[in-house]
């Protein structure tokens, strides 16, 4: 039977505290948002957000799992002050012996933050 567990992001492979992460990066590889599993039976359904705190609208790229465009690579506008805008909505990432990494870079550096979490579903 599959176990359910929500978990805060983790971006360094290690139990993350809940707080947004700040974009520093400005290209590839983007700044880490979350390290999925090491195991193949572990599957993460990743909710991420974004807020952008500049004054002008931030082109931002997410790369989900690797930097191989168009494959991994989702891109967007996050216009300014706005709130928090829905950017990733439950994609999966199934764990792999070498976990693979959610990152993102922003055309301005440390303006936006992403915020989310992790249903983390062992099976």
């Amino acid at each position: 039977m599959a176990t359910f567990t929500k978990l805060a992001l983790q971006p360094a492979g290690t139990t993350g505290d809940g707080l947004g992460i700040l974009v520093a990066a400005t290209a590839t590889a983007g700044t880490a948002i979350h390290t999925a599993s090491a195991t193949s039976t572990t599957i993460d359904e990743i909710w991420l957000y974004a807020y952008n705190n500049a004054g002008t609208t931030v082109n931002t790229t997410l790369e989900f799992g690797g930097v191989t465009a168009p494959k991994d690579v989702i891109k967007f506008t996050l216009a300014s002050q706005s709130g928090l805008t829905l950017v990733c909505s439950g994609l999966v990432i199934q764990g792999n012996a070498t976990p693979k990494v959610v990152r993102a870079f922003a055309a301005t550096a440390n303006v936006v933050s992403i915020f989310g979490f992790v249903n983390r579903i062992t099976v």
